[in-house]
């Protein structure tokens, strides 16, 4: 028996607006919540849960229901719960409508989706205990399984999991990590006792995710038939489908046939008698790992690299996260809850990402995801509202 495992990421940032030198000092609301430009988070919630985050969820629901042994595990960043929320709590009702159902499982993450854990131990353990207990009042559930922002891992994150009493903790199924293994077994991660890793299989992934309405692709057009059949023939315990949400409605449009695709989808892999869905919990209790993984540097889902560069590859990007972090103590000490909640939601990954300035696909990828102009245009309204942070601390009265 293979199991299909699949989550799905659910984010949107609070992007920051264009900030001006002009506005250091004078303006302290850095979140563009109004207005009708290309900034305007609240729009682009809407837009996307247009899109994608509705009909997609609908469509779940349905699948849920019509096919008892579909089961599909969902990941939210935080501050994407607070937004739905706030402007979609229709969406939102549906998310606790699949949870209820028992076979829509809710991994554990950062809540700002950052990259703390790399920069901070204590805030990142603030912010997995945060987004712990706002999913545990939204869907009144306790995470079991841990991803970390950006599929971002190394030996020490599963240490860290295994210590705090996760059953699995998921990362990329990357070709230089796994050498000659395969993604399709769960592993012991360095040093721990009882976690397990879970590793995405990012050609079956990337096929849906990214290559789906690319008629540039030999295998275009993909139809559930053919990759019932790839997936069919792939031996392995457990075969982990991860990829964005937004696949669905908004990176890959309605248009292109992938809502029809996604509908299809279980009926064609339960024609297999040796297939059967299992959420991330379910693999790790059922199988035992095969080996024990070494990762000793940073592995993430990103870019030909796999690797950090796609946040902090450049001078621009490592210059404004390092800053950011550098405020920890005294946004600490200041005692100020706007000062802090503006501080965490600018440690959101999304800034660093917007910054990138690699070339060729790697650069055509974090153009389309970027809403600015350019890297330098969001590395320097970034920066602005960083001046502007470290005067609202500077002018606070000491504790």
């Amino acid at each position: 028996m293979t199991s299909i495992c699949i989550y799905l990421q659910v984010h949107q940032p609070y992007r920051v607006k264009r900030y001006s030198l002009f506005d250091i000092g004078n303006d302290h609301a850095y979140f563009n919540e109004s207005g009708g430009n290309d900034l305007n988070n609240r729009r682009i919630l809407r837009k996307v849960d247009d899109k994608s985050y509705r009909p997609t969820a609908e469509l779940l629901m349905r699948l849920l229901n019509r096919h008892p042994e579909f089961k599909v595990a969902l990941s939210f960043s935080g501050i994407v719960l607070e937004q739905l929320e706030r402007d979609a709590p229709e969406t939102l009702a549906l998310f606790q409508e699949m949870v209820r159902t028992g076979r829509v499982e809710i991994l554990g993450e950062t809540h700002y989706h950052s990259l703390a854990f790399f920069y901070s131990r204590p805030e990142f353990e603030k912010q997995v205990e945060k987004h712990r207990t706002f999913v545990s009042r939204l869907f009144g559930a306790t995470p079991r399984i841990f991803r970390n922002t950006e599929l971002s891992y190394r030996n020490d994150l599963g240490t860290w999991a295994d210590e705090h009493g996760y059953a699995g903790i998921i990362t990329e199924g990357w070709d230089r990590v796994l050498g000659w293994r395969s993604p399709n077994y769960i592993y012991r991660p360095r040093g721990a006792s009882s976690t397990r890793l879970l590793l995405k299989n990012y050609r079956f992934s990337d096929d849906v995710a990214f290559r789906f309405s690319s008629r540039d692709w030999s295998e275009w057009p993909l139809t559930t038939e053919k990759f019932g059949q790839w997936v069919s023939a792939t031996p392995g315990d457990t075969i982990n489908l991860f990829m964005d949400y937004e696949t669905f409605g908004e990176h890959q449009w309605e248009s292109t046939g992938i809502f029809s695709f996604l509908e299809h989808l279980p009926a064609e892999l339960l024609k297999n008698p040796d297939l059967d869905f299992k959420t991330p919990s379910e693999v790790v209790a059922a199988y035992e790992p095969k080996d024990e993984i070494d990762i000793p540097q940073v592995v993430t889902w990103a870019d030909t690299d796999r690797d950090l560069t796609a946040w902090v590859g450049n001078d621009l990007q490592r210059s404004a996260i390092s800053t950011v972090y550098g405020f920890e103590g005294r946004v600490l000490a200041a005692r100020d809850t706007e000062l802090l909640e503006d501080w965490r939601r600018l440690q959101t990954s999304d800034h660093f990402y917007y910054m990138c300035t690699k070339w060729f696909a790697d650069g055509d990828v974090h153009a389309y995801f970027s809403p600015y102009a350019s890297p330098y245009e969001a590395y320097t309204a970034y920066m602005n509202v960083l001046k502007d942070l470290e005067l609202r601390v500077k002018a606070l009265p000491s504790p």
